[in-house]
């Protein structure tokens, strides 16, 4: 019998994404609602990308279709908008403005030169009314792969070309709830992996902030599912740690809830260690564990 042929894997995250469907879908305004399809989604886009890694042709296509018969990509993201809004709580960037305010003790704004704004890169963004946005601390640049607003490039963050230097790259990047949407372990690994190439190197001369706010840029942004911390079988808050830490981050704030685990890390690549790989191994076992993880090759 001829062996399967494992398939590559894609350093695009639009193939573990489904096209964007329903262009007249109706946002449903029930938070309830909103929960239960992006619960679904998650679930059916995981067993999408299981399918695909098992080259189960007939099962991805079956799974394709219910994705697309709940509203795709677009029903997920008018979900994840609805979640956002200020009477639900949502907006996760309005943690790192809480972070940042708490920083300066200065009793000004904020560290910088009149004028200056620190860059920021928003992967995944939804909308550009969120807190950061209407800062006066940030020029914010965003990205998505199905973008829903003028302002929003429409563009996938493993195909955007690295910047030529120091002047185009950023203080900041933002992955909120964006890493575990990601199809696959080897390419959340590429993805954590490829955001030091974004990041300003802290010395470069290109004006930033000073004094006790220097102390968390250049850094990363970083939200994820609570589940995928505490209840994965592959992934625990230590394990996430020693993963960062090999590429020259360091985390210098945390904020755990019911839902969501925040961090930011602050990027170092004076203190990048030797290339360290990290595989799928079990830390946390248990029969009602989730398979989240992150693998670096």
């Amino acid at each position: 019998m001829a062996k399967r042929r494992k398939p590559r894997v894609s350093s695009s995250l639009s193939a573990g994404r489904p096209p964007n469907f329903l262009n007249n879908f109706t946002p449903l305004v029930s938070a309830k609602a909103s929960r239960t399809i992006i619960r679904s989604h998650h679930t059916l886009q995981k067993r999408l990308s299981q399918a695909i890694e098992d080259c189960d042709t007939k099962r991805a296509n079956l799974l394709r279709n219910e994705i697309e018969a709940q509203g795709g990509l677009r029903g997920y993201q008018q979900a994840s908008i609805s979640g956002q809004s200020n009477n639900r709580g949502g907006d996760s960037s309005r943690i790192l403005m809480e972070w940042l305010k708490s920083q300066d003790q200065s009793g000004k704004p904020y560290s910088l030169r009149p004028g200056d704004k620190m860059k920021m890169l928003e992967v995944g963004a939804l909308k550009i009314t969120n807190a950061c946005s209407k800062s006066a601390l940030f020029d914010v640049h965003r990205i998505d792969l199905n973008a829903q607003e003028d302002g929003i490039v429409q563009q996938c963050f493993m195909e955007r070309p690295i910047p030529s230097s120091e002047d185009d790259k950023f203080d900041v990047i933002s992955l909120s709830l964006v890493l575990n949407y990601v199809p696959n372990p080897a390419t959340k690994g590429n993805m954590l992996r490829r955001t030091t190439q974004f990041l300003r190197s802290g010395t470069s001369g290109v004006p930033g902030p000073t004094g006790e706010m220097a102390e968390l840029f250049p850094s990363l942004f970083l939200v994820l599912p609570i589940s995928c911390v505490t209840n994965s079988r592959y992934m625990n808050e230590e394990r996430l740690k020693d993963i960062l830490e090999s590429l020259g981050y360091h985390m210098v704030k945390r904020k755990a809830t019911a839902k969501l685990f925040y961090c930011l890390w602050h990027y170092n690549p004076v203190k990048n260690c030797p290339k360290t790989l990290f595989k799928k191994t079990q830390v946390n076992p248990g029969l009602n564990r989730n398979n989240f993880a992150i693998v670096l090759n």
